[in-house]
């Protein structure tokens, strides 16, 4: 990717980003946010390298970047293990998806949730505390929904 097709999300060349422009007050940290353009053509670079993983995480990082720096704290929280149920996290991936146009993230989403599940990484939903604990007292029915 040559130097004079590398745009931020605001449309400025690297050209446009240099320390004149900055003390002129040209340039606001907008101006400095890397574009989904860009870090796609980073992941086909990254592909016919032979970094398929990285190239799936740059592809990710394409999709956040129509993304709030909110909802994206959000989600990293999310993902912290013990903070979401399966149920959470699924509905995540589906708002993801549907709403926020980022089905590999979504996709993500989903893998990281059954993989929570398996290793006990999710913190519990009522109805499974409730089940737990009925079962924990001898009564292996009572709670069960």
């Amino acid at each position: 990717m040559a130097k004079n097709t590398v745009r931020t999300a605001t449309g400025r060349t690297l050209d446009d980003l240099n320390i004149e422009a900055v003390r002129a007050g040209e340039l606001t940290a907008e101006d400095f946010r890397i574009s989904g353009e860009t870090l796609r053509h980073q992941a086909e670079a990254a592909e016919a390298a032979g970094y398929w993983q990285v190239a799936e995480n740059l592809r990710r990082a394409a999709e956040l970047t129509g993304i709030s720096n909110q909802e994206v704290f959000d989600i990293y929280d999310a993902l912290r293990p013990g903070r979401r149920t399966y149920d959470d996290l699924i509905a995540l991936a589906d708002r993801l998806e549907k709403e926020l146009a980022a089905p590999l993230t979504a996709a993500f989403v989903r893998e990281a949730a059954e993989v929570y599940q398996e290793r006990g990484f999710l913190r519990d939903s009522d109805s499974s505390a409730k089940r737990r604990m009925s079962v924990a007292k001898g009564d292996p029915h009572e709670g069960a929904s």
